[in-house]
């Protein structure tokens, strides 16, 4: 399916955490390298239609007061002892000096940053969503964006995350409930 009625001038594309530390975990089903791939294959379209990028990464504050430190069951871990890099974005990225940088906290790119703020002051009512990891940053993101009015595209083959399974439930349950599922060539194509 194509849809020839995506309007380069009222939307972005969103790239959900293609940072050091996150593109290292094994991923499924698709691996960190080809989701990397097909991300920057949207971000050069995107460049070409002069629509616009953020790209999103997390990341905790200096001083790391900012950081969010439920009680978790025991079989679930928050590995906090990052490495310096661990937020720096990953080398090979199409990224341009025009593109917007945005700084989350937490899961979703949408609370606490101003994501939000720079959407709307250019008129963007759709956003095309991709990275990393599908269930986890780019879900969050999904679910604030659906409440705050965006039309989305989820863009299946350029997104993963630790298991198939987590996968497959956010694209066959979540995503179709509040945007539509295309692959990286149907967003390409719409253009």
């Amino acid at each position: 399916m194509t849809d020839k009625y995506i309007n380069p001038e009222k939307t972005a594309l969103v790239v959900i955490d293609l940072q050091k530390g996150i593109v290292a975990m094994d991923t499924k089903p698709y691996s960190s390298d080809l989701v990397i791939s097909n991300c920057n294959k949207l971000i050069d379209k995107f460049h070409q239609s002069n629509s616009p990028v953020f790209l999103v990464h997390v990341g905790p504050s200096e001083d790391g007061k900012d950081r969010l430190d439920p009680i978790l069951d025991p079989t679930q871990s928050q590995n906090l002892n990052h490495s310096k890099d661990w937020m720096e974005f990953v080398p090979g990225l199409n990224k341009l000096p025009s593109d917007f940088i945005i700084t989350k906290r937490q899961w979703g790119a949408f609370y606490g940053t101003e994501l939000d703020l720079q959407l709307r002051r250019r008129g963007i009512d759709t956003i095309v969503l991709c990275g990393i990891a599908t269930n986890i940053g780019v879900e969050s993101t999904a679910r604030f964006a659906f409440e705050y009015g965006y039309n989305q595209f989820f863009v299946e083959d350029a997104c993963s995350t630790r298991t198939s399974e987590e996968h497959n439930f956010t694209f066959s349950t979540t995503f179709p409930r509040i945007g539509r599922v295309r692959s990286t060539d149907q967003i390409i194509e719409a253009f």
